[in-house]
C-alpha cells in the first residue's frame, strides 16, 4: 500500500535524505510538526507538574493556538541556521486554504512555519536541535 523508505525501520529515530526531505510539501512537513510540537508542550507541562485533567487541557490549548506558536516562532528566528530559516520561509509561504477564526492569516502563517521547521528538523533526525529550539520557545513571554 505504502512505499516504504529505510527510515521507516525506526519511527521514533528517523533520518531522511535531503532529496526525500525535498520530496515533502511544506504542509506535509507542517503536519509533521504540529504532532512534534503538541507532544513537546504536552511533555513540558507534565514534567512541569500541571497534570491535572482540565488545566492540563487548557494550558496545552493556550501553548499550541496559532497566536501562541507564531509569537514563540519569533522568539526563535534569529537563532536558525540559514537551512533552518529557508525551511521556515517554505512552511511560511505554503498554501493554506482555512484559517481559525481565533488567528490572523499572518499569525497561522508563522505557526505553519514553525510547523513546518518542526517536522523537517523530526525528520532529519535532530531531536537536540528540536529540544533546543523548543526551549528557548517556551522562555519566550506568550
Amino acid at each position: 500500500m505504502f512505499e516504504r523508505c529505510a527510515a521507516m525501520d525506526d519511527l521514533w529515530n528517523m533520518t531522511l535524505t535531503p532529496d526525500e526531505l525535498r520530496g515533502i510539501s511544506s504542509i506535509g512537513l507542517a503536519h509533521l510538526g504540529d504532532a512534534v510540537y503538541e507532544l513537546l508542550v504536552r511533555s513540558y507541562l507534565c514534567a512541569e507538574g500541571k497534570a491535572t485533567g482540565k488545566g492540563l487541557h487548557r494550558a496545552t490549548i493556550e501553548l499550541v493556538r496559532a497566536e501562541a506558536q507564531a509569537r514563540r516562532a519569533e522568539a526563535i528566528l534569529p537563532l536558525l541556521t540559514e537551512e533552518e530559516a529557508a525551511v521556515f520561509r517554505r512552511g511560511r509561504n505554503a498554501q493554506v486554504h482555512s484559517v481559525p477564526a481565533h488567528a490572523s492569516r499572518a499569525q497561522y502563517s508563522e505557526a505553519t512555519a514553525l510547523e513546518a521547521l518542526l517536522g523537517w528538523l523530526y525528520l532529519s533526525g535532530r531531536k537536540e536541535r528540536i529540544n533546543a529550539l523548543f526551549l528557548e520557545m517556551m522562555k519566550a513571554e506568550g
